[in-house]
């Protein structure tokens, strides 16, 4: 079973700044014909945050519309950019999400078990995992202590060194880190938020990052100061699960890298 994660789109209404200065749209477009193309195929897509750039209900119209050629299923999560109401309603029609209430859920998935978390604040960069969001994924993990189970969330539980984002890190890592470590069948917490690809041992298990669809967060671990994106390739990652190996992850750039042989 193949699981693609794609991250931070950060899709803009037309002539807005972010797509003047990013063409987070154009991005998109291609990440999408990426994963069409790819071989085998994805069985399902997780969109791990920051969706759109502003929140808004026309540029969660134009973030369904660039995904609808995926002919796969789709799920996505809020990021600090996204307003979860909007949201809620953009992706109503598909089933998975809560009608009200964060915007968790849980998706079988063959032999995995899904189960997305939502970390948003509104008006906030950071993240949170409260008492009771917290409360709601221990017990979803609690049901099936047998299944392999991917957590995805937006905000990563760790620091990472780069001072800039870390500012706008997760409370209630540690608590989370709690209930994790009670779930052995975790088999990775999968990020985004950081337009990086990173990787931290985390609670018994692994919390690791994807890259954006667009720019990406320079890797700067000096002192705090302005995040800068930089134009390095946008990319996406693939999460390949079988029996006899569990979760192998690979990086994947989208784009025309040829061959040098």
């Amino acid at each position: 079973m193949l699981l693609a994660q794609i991250s931070d789109m950060h899709i803009g209404v037309p002539g807005s700044d972010v797509e003047r200065r990013f063409d987070s749209a154009t991005h998109l477009e291609r990440a999408v014909q990426h994963l069409c193309r790819l071989e085998p195929r994805p069985d399902v897509v997780l969109c791990t945050g920051d969706l759109v750039n502003d929140g808004s209900p026309e540029e969660y119209a134009r973030l369904a519309a660039l995904l609808k050629p995926l002919p796969m299923p789709c799920y996505v999560i809020a990021g600090n950019h996204d307003d979860r109401e909007h949201l809620r309603a953009a992706f109503a029609h598909q089933g998975y999400l809560p009608e009200q209430g964060f915007l968790h859920y849980v998706v079988e998935l063959g032999p995995l078990r899904l189960i997305g978390l939502d970390t948003n604040v509104p008006g906030a960069p950071g993240g949170r995992l409260c008492a009771d969001r917290l409360a709601w994924l221990d017990a979803r993990l609690s049901e099936a202590p047998e299944r392999p189970t991917l957590v995805f969330m937006h905000h990563p539980p760790f620091r990472t060194g780069i001072h800039r984002v870390d500012a706008m890190g997760l409370e209630g890592s540690e608590a989370l880190a709690a209930v994790i470590g009670r779930h052995p069948q975790v088999e990775r917490i999968l990020c985004g938020h950081l337009h990086r690809p990173i990787v931290k041992r985390f609670a018994g298990t692994v919390a690791s990052t994807c890259p954006s669809t667009m720019h990406q967060v320079a890797l700067d671990l000096e002192l705090p100061g302005r995040i800068t994106l930089v134009p390095e390739p946008p990319a996406c990652q693939l999460h390949l699960w079988s029996e006899a190996t569990g979760l192998v992850s690979h990086l994947s750039y989208i784009g025309d890298f040829r061959s040098a042989a």
